[in-house]
């Protein structure tokens, strides 16, 4: 690859570790390269990437991480820049992507593309670009050295969390400015050392988590899907939804959690450990998708009682869905 070329990823925000950490993987493989950076939510994805329409298309290369479209227009967009010389690559780890392209929807002959449930997107790529680094006969330390750092967005994107240290991590990024989060984790050590915005924005997590908590349990709503067996549970955040799942865990059983966030303006959908709901296809019956434990979308939704109108929504869906 000549340093001509350039070099664009959009991947998934906003603030999102794994989406986060993709690009500085992307940054640091392309080192000396002419590299711009986009993070994109679900809802604007297909926007940002319609309007990716590079000078010299055959100069140009694009990376998509962590995140997948939704109309045709912008498969077709992109299949059009192939065709007139860009390489365009997708990593993504989203089961929702996954089943999509089962279905032969975002279906492109793209030059290369990794799209696994087994790792989050920037263990894929970190992966993927480490293996052509060998191939090539390159040596990148600067690559290699993010290895502890793709691991603990593994750990936490997936919700394994077996590693010290990732779930901070993931919550001190979200604290901060996008921006300033992709900075504090390019120029992270590879002993994860935290640099002083990072150290400020972890001291400012125990008092956010706090008042989100107290905001969640003003608005909480909780409906019943009896044909189902399930409980539906909708509130408002700010921020740290996965939090606020997982401290009500114990209060329900066969509960789905809807979680609107201020912060973000988007839905976060989690379950309780014995709810066999899977929330990547909940979520794209929104638009969204994600994870079978973990998933999300976007839903225009009006002050005040935006957690009662999201219960609704959520409870007629899975009624929907078990009358099929």
């Amino acid at each position: 690859m000549g340093l001509n070329r350039s070099v664009t990823v959009i991947s998934h925000g906003p603030n999102c570790l794994d989406g986060l950490t993709c690009a500085v993987v992307a940054a640091r493989y392309f080192a000396g390269h002419a590299l711009e950076v986009i993070f994109a939510s679900n809802r604007r994805i297909d926007e940002i990437l319609g309007n990716y329409n590079p000078d010299e298309p055959d100069e140009a290369e694009l990376w998509i991480t962590d995140i997948s479209w939704h109309e045709e227009a912008t498969t077709r967009h992109l299949a059009d820049l192939l065709d007139r010389g860009a390489e365009l690559y997708w990593i993504d780890h989203h089961k929702s992507a996954i089943e999509a392209r089962e279905r032969g929807l975002l279906d492109i002959d793209f030059t290369d593309a990794v799209i696994d449930a087994r790792y989050a997107a920037s263990r894929l790529l970190f992966d993927y670009l480490c293996e052509r680094t060998a191939r090539q006969g390159q040596s990148k330390p600067g690559l290699l050295a993010l290895r502890n750092l793709v691991m603990l967005a593994d750990d936490v994107d997936r919700w394994e969390l077996v590693i010290e240290g990732s779930r901070e991590l993931a919550l001190a990024v979200r604290a901060m400015d996008q921006d300033a989060a992709y900075r504090a984790l390019l120029a992270m050590d590879s002993n994860i050392t935290y640099g002083q915005e990072l150290q400020r924005a972890a001291a400012r997590v125990q008092g956010e988590l706090a008042a989100t908590f107290d905001l969640a349990r003003a608005t909480r709503c909780v409906e019943e899907v009896t044909s189902r067996h399930l409980t539906v549970v909708a509130a408002e955040c700010e921020g740290y939804a996965g939090e606020v799942a997982d401290r009500w865990r114990e209060d329900f059983g066969d509960a789905v959690f809807a979680l609107y966030d201020r912060r973000g303006d988007g839905i976060s959908f989690r379950r309780t450990p014995d709810c066999p709901v899977d929330l990547s296809r909940l979520a794209s019956s929104f638009g969204g998708g994600g994870h079978a434990a973990a998933a999300g979308c976007e839903i225009s939704l009006q002050a005040p009682e935006r957690a009662a109108r999201l219960v609704d929504l959520v409870a007629g869906a899975l009624r929907k869905e078990a009358d099929r």
